[in-house]
C-alpha cells in the first residue's frame, strides 16, 4: 500500500509540476506580447492608408466648426480642416456625425479614427484620449436674447442656464461656484437649445465664443442675441482627439496641421466661416 501510494504521489507531482510549467510559460507569452503592444504595435496611420479613409466624429450641430447646410451636408471650418489633412495623407474622407454625449465611446469601440469638432483639451479628457497641438483658442460665455434685459453675469441668479450635456461648457460650469445658484438645463445639442433661448424656455446659455459669434452673425439681427462674458468659466483651446496608441495617426495629423498654418490654409479657411483666430 505505501509503494502504491508512493507512485501515486510521484506521478502527480510530476503532472503537477508540468501543469506550473505551462502555467509560467504562457504568463510569460502574454507579458511579452504586452510589452510588444506599446509603440511598435501601433498601426494607426497605415490602418487608416489601408481602407483609404479618415474617419472623424463631430456633433454636426456645431457652426461654424461643423455644422449640416442647406443640402444637408456636414461643413465647417474643422471640416474642411480634416478632409485637407486627409487629402495631403492621400486617403479619403468622412465626417461621421455621432451623439456628442458618447463621444468617446465612438472613438474607443473604433468607429471613428479621431474627434474633431471644437473639441476642448482639458485634464480630464487627456486621461483618456491622446490630443494634438491646441489649434484655436476659446472661452466660455453666455448667450442670451437682448430683451432679457440681462447685462451681467451676476443676474443670471436663480435663472435658467443652459448647456449642452457633455460638452466643455457644462463641465466647466459644473465645477465653478456657478452651479447651485440657478437651474442647469441640459440638450442634446446647441441648436435645440438655442431655439429654447429664442422661445423662452431658459434665460441663458452656455456656449463656446465661436459659436456664439456664429449664431450673432447668423441671426441677422445685430441686437436679438447678446454675448455676456464670464469670470467664472475657464478659457480653453481647442484640439483633435485621438485615442491613447494612435500616436503614429495623432502626429501625420499634426504635421499637416503645422503645414497648413505655414501656408496659409488655415487663415484662409477662418477667413471663409468668418472666424478671428
Amino acid at each position: 500500500m505505501k509503494k502504491g501510494f508512493a507512485i501515486g504521489s510521484a506521478i502527480a507531482t510530476k503532472a503537477f509540476l508540468a501543469l506550473a510549467a505551462v502555467s509560467v510559460l504562457s504568463a510569460g507569452l502574454v507579458s511579452c506580447s504586452k510589452k510588444g503592444g506599446s509603440d511598435s504595435q501601433d498601426n494607426s496611420l497605415s490602418n487608416v492608408k489601408s481602407r483609404n479613409a479618415f474617419v472623424i466624429g463631430l456633433d454636426d450641430s456645431f457652426p461654424p466648426m461643423g455644422y449640416r447646410n442647406e443640402n444637408n451636408e456636414i461643413v465647417g471650418f474643422d471640416v474642411d480642416l480634416a478632409r485637407e489633412a486627409a487629402k495631403r495623407m492621400s486617403v479619403g474622407f468622412k465626417a461621421q456625425a455621432i451623439d456628442w454625449d458618447a463621444k468617446e465611446m465612438e472613438i474607443a469601440s473604433g468607429n471613428i479614427d479621431c474627434i474633431w469638432n471644437g473639441f476642448t483639451i482639458t485634464d480630464e479628457r487627456k486621461k483618456n484620449l491622446l490630443f494634438s497641438d491646441p489649434y484655436l483658442n476659446n472661452e466660455q460665455v453666455f448667450l442670451v436674447m437682448e430683451s432679457s434685459g440681462i447685462r451681467s453675469e451676476a443676474q443670471l441668479t436663480g435663472k435658467k442656464i443652459g448647456m449642452q450635456t457633455g460638452s466643455s461648457g457644462a463641465e466647466s460650469y459644473a465645477n465653478s461656484s456657478l452651479k447651485g445658484k440657478n437651474i442647469a438645463v441640459e440638450y442634446k445639442d446647441f441648436l435645440i437649445a438655442i431655439m429654447d433661448l429664442r422661445t423662452g424656455g431658459i434665460d441663458a446659455l452656455v456656449i463656446d465664443s465661436i459659436v456664439a459669434g456664429a449664431q450673432l452673425r447668423e441671426s441677422g439681427v445685430s441686437d436679438e442675441l447678446m454675448i455676456i462674458k464670464s469670470s467664472q468659466l475657464p478659457a480653453e483651446q481647442f484640439g483633435v482627439g485621438f485615442r491613447k496608441g494612435d500616436k503614429a495617426l495623432r502626429d501625420e495629423v499634426q504635421r499637416h496641421l503645422d503645414e497648413m498654418r505655414k501656408d496659409g490654409t488655415f487663415a484662409k479657411l477662418a477667413e471663409k466661416y468668418e472666424m478671428i483666430i
